[in-house]
């Protein structure tokens, strides 16, 4: 991602249009489902100390590794590991989000329809995650005698860039479309990053106070008519 302050900003205005009716793979609206918040054990500018419930050890070093790439931080704000977009993954693969409860899951599926026919495959996002990340890194393995961890930053960059063209990519997958799983990925790295803190993400409300964003305050009456005004009070969280 460019280090130049414009770009990151451009990129970030763009997603918050698109979190607060976030949709993933073609039509199948993603929730954040509330949990208990977690005490923040960590220190400034590191990621949380967590450990995962459903990912496994070489899971969970890919998806730390990916966000890390996707939304890397800079000296204008936390990254998406400093904020604990992976804990928040995490957390959504337990809940009704994550086992597909909230998706229309009945066939027939055709993973070549066009996209406005909505998802077509028939795995919840739990099992999309744990067949397709095992294929992405068998496809690296394949390329580079080992995964994507081990991978340096330029072949993590050439491999991203693959994985970010989906099905017109070189990357080639067993049975999980790329697309798919990237779109999955790369959505649920937006959700985790601008979510509330108390879904797991968005730690120290790092992306909140970046752009701006008052968070969940209830009155803003006596802003209303205050046109160019910078908003002068912090972020709060809902929790």
């Amino acid at each position: 991602m460019s280090q130049d302050k414009e770009p990151r900003r451009r990129f970030l205005r763009q997603v918050l249009a698109i979190v607060p009716a976030a949709t993933t793979l073609g039509g199948a609206t993603t929730v954040a489902v509330s949990q208990p918040a977690m005490a923040d054990s960590s220190e400034p500018g590191k990621p949380r100390a967590y450990t995962p419930t459903y990912f496994t050890a070489p899971e969970w070093a890919f998806l730390n590794a990916a966000v890390d790439h996707l939304i890397p931080s800079d000296q204008y704000g936390a990254g998406a590991l400093e904020t604990g977009v992976p804990e928040f993954i995490d957390r959504q693969m337990e809940t009704p989000y994550g086992q597909g409860q909230l998706w229309y899951m009945q066939g027939p599926f055709t993973p070549d329809a066009p996209p406005e026919f909505g998802y077509q495959l028939p795995y919840p996002p739990r099992e999309l995650y744990k067949k397709g990340l095992a294929e992405f890194d068998a496809a690296i393995r394949q390329q580079y005698g080992h995964g994507y961890v081990e991978l340096n930053t330029q072949q993590r960059e050439k491999m991203m860039g693959e994985f970010e063209k989906g099905d017109q990519g070189s990357l080639k997958m067993a049975t999980i479309p790329p697309a798919a799983l990237f779109n999955l990925l790369l959505q649920n790295v937006h959700e985790g990053y601008f979510c509330d803190p108390t879904d797991g993400g968005n730690k120290g409300m790092g992306s909140w106070k970046m752009i701006g964003f008052p968070g969940a305050r209830a009155d803003y009456y006596d802003w209303v008519d205050q046109y160019g005004r910078t908003y002068p009070l912090p972020p709060i969280s809902r929790g």
